[in-house]
């Protein structure tokens, strides 16, 4: 990982099972009873959203607070962009307040990549626009590892608005990353072309068809506020179609676990019964978000950290350099003396 969390797209596999394995160790801390750690006591992280959240938010700052973090979250109707200020000013203002971690979701694509070439900061991407949300995804894959104790080889259907949706995009590169085969479900005006061609990836319009045999089977809200045009007739029509109940839950195989990254809108993507029923990790995916944004914020830090050390070191190293550069005349001089010296003994 780099200073920054800015998507799935720039990880590799192995920064995301590093990722998984230390959640897993924090995963062990929020059981117990005293549910923090003083690994972060000192570092100040700030949380800056510039769209609706509730689960994201309250997630990063109770994990940012179980590390021993200073956690501040910025109303943005009550901050200084409201008046003109540019984001960069705003995050470049958090930074001279000595904000070493900072949290943004932003409803444009690509925020988070152009504040972060421009800061010193650590910036983690809670979602920006159509793009990615990959503590999101990270989440999911922690959560299908624990229910299932594998990754590589199973079969998820994530059902729904794939057009519009960042979590869809983050999970769909996490899981081609990880061997997961993945089926993508929805009408053909919600799944961009192209998408079969990815790997481990398949497209399904009919819902029966794409969750028969999944080991996993994930909804995805409709984002009408996202949604620009008439994507299908209506929502009652959509929902005759695409809604996941009983009957084609039965479908999937038997021990298929339930998904859903919230909110959740129960009687369009989801009935309440399966959404409450027993083959339902909705609540676990929650629980387990706090433990995976403790894992990013601490490798994040601990990768600033590292960084900061090394430049330190190159900072003494070049100080050193320059100093024995100025020495050097007054070497040679005491080396001229004594080889004068030396020569008028003789």
């Amino acid at each position: 990982m780099t200073k920054d969390l800015l998507g799935i797209k720039e990880l590799d596999k192995d920064d995301i099972i590093r990722i998984l394995d230390t959640a897993s160790g924090f995963k062990g801390v929020l059981e117990r009873d005293i549910k923090k750690v003083p690994t972060l006591r000192g570092k100040t992280m700030v949380n800056l959203f510039f769209e609706p959240s509730t689960r994201t938010r309250m997630s990063f700052e109770l994990a940012g607070k179980r590390l021993s973090m200073d956690v501040t979250n910025v109303s943005i109707s009550a901050s200084s962009v409201t008046k003109g200020e540019t984001l960069l000013d705003t995050i470049r203002t958090m930074e001279a307040y000595g904000a070493d971690i900072v949290v943004i979701r932003h409803s444009s694509s690509g925020i988070p990549h152009l504040l972060a070439d421009n800061v010193t900061a650590s910036l983690i991407n809670a979602g920006d626009g159509f793009n990615e949300h990959p503590t999101q995804a990270l989440l999911d894959i922690f959560t299908i590892r624990q229910h299932k104790g594998r990754l590589e080889g199973l079969d998820v259907a994530i059902v729904g608005d794939i057009a519009h949706s960042r979590v869809a995009r983050s999970n769909i590169y996490a899981m081609g990353k990880l061997g997961i085969n993945v089926r993508l479900i929805g009408p053909p005006t919600l799944i961009p072309a192209g998408m079969d061609s990815l790997p481990k990836v398949k497209v399904f319009h009919r819902m029966e068809e794409g969750i028969s045999g999944a080991d996993v089977v994930m909804q995805l809200r409709v984002q009408r506020e996202r949604q620009k045009g008439g994507f299908f007739p209506n929502i009652h029509e959509y929902a005759k179609l695409y809604i996941l109940n009983g009957r084609r839950l039965s479908m999937a195989k038997d021990d298929a676990i339930v998904m859903h990254p919230g909110p959740i809108n129960r009687g369009v993507e989801i009935s309440s019964a399966v959404a409450d029923g027993e083959r339902s990790v909705i609540l676990d995916q929650v629980n387990n978000g706090v433990a995976v944004r403790m894992a990013v914020v601490y490798l994040l830090s601990g990768e600033k950290t590292s960084r900061m050390m090394e430049e330190r070191r190159q900072r003494t190293e070049d100080r050193r350099q320059k100093t024995d550069h100025k020495l050097m005349p007054a070497q040679e001089r005491r080396q001229g003396t004594k080889d004068r010296r030396q020569k008028n003994e003789y």
